[in-house]
């Protein structure tokens, strides 16, 4: 040691490249450290708007006329088992999952027959759907739509599939079904946590 800093003491420009990289490793950590909390404090100040706009008239009306904008509330998941409660917007895109959790537009409405399909965060936004691992057949998840909610109980057990693999949110004709998605393992996009469940009761608002 006493050789390593005498040699320093002696370069000056070895002890410039030290400092610099000194100060972009702490950068780096403090990066790594501040992005989940941001991205939490926009996941709940968002999710504080989107709680509002849930109630209101104009979005039941968006609801029944099948006219919801990407990024706009859809629905409340509540998942007791894990503490889940969390308002899900239309679409999947990066914007929209600041949310924390959104719907593929591209399947069913909430509570409307076929495969509802809803991805969400498990380490960033809010992460939802951190702890999906955790549940098991029999559990059960609530959905609060503008016109009335269901309950849908899981089928299966959570399991893995690569990322590309769209068949598993591939529509259920004649069944009202739900599809949860997740990145797995947590902190990487190589592949999805999927969660499979049946609806097993429904009732519309007045």
């Amino acid at each position: 040691m006493d050789n390593v800093l005498a040699w320093l003491a002696g370069h000056r420009s070895a002890r410039r490249s030290l400092t610099v990289m000194s100060g972009v490793l702490l950068a780096g950590a403090l990066v790594l450290l501040g992005f989940p909390v941001y991205t939490d404090l926009t996941h709940n100040s968002l999710q504080n708007k989107l709680s509002a706009q849930l109630g209101s008239a104009a979005e039941r009306q968006a609801y029944l006329d099948g006219t919801i904008a990407d990024g706009a509330s859809l629905t409340r998941i509540v998942i007791s088992k894990i503490g889940v409660s969390t308002v899900v917007v239309q679409g999947t895109d990066d914007q929209a999952l600041q949310a924390g959790a959104g719907h593929y537009p591209t399947t069913p409405l909430p509570c409307q027959n076929g495969d509802v399909a809803i991805a969400g965060h498990r380490t960033t936004y809010g992460k939802p759907f951190s702890n999906i691992n955790l549940l098991g057949v029999g559990d059960q998840i609530t959905m609060r739509t503008p016109v009335g909610s269901c309950v849908y109980r899981i089928t299966r057990a959570p399991f893995v599939v690569a990322a590309d693999d769209m068949g598993v949110v591939a529509n259920t004709p004649g069944q009202a079904t739900l599809t949860l998605t997740s990145c797995h393992p947590k902190g990487s996009a190589s592949h999805r946590i999927i969660i499979k469940a049946s609806m097993v009761s429904s009732e519309q608002s007045g």
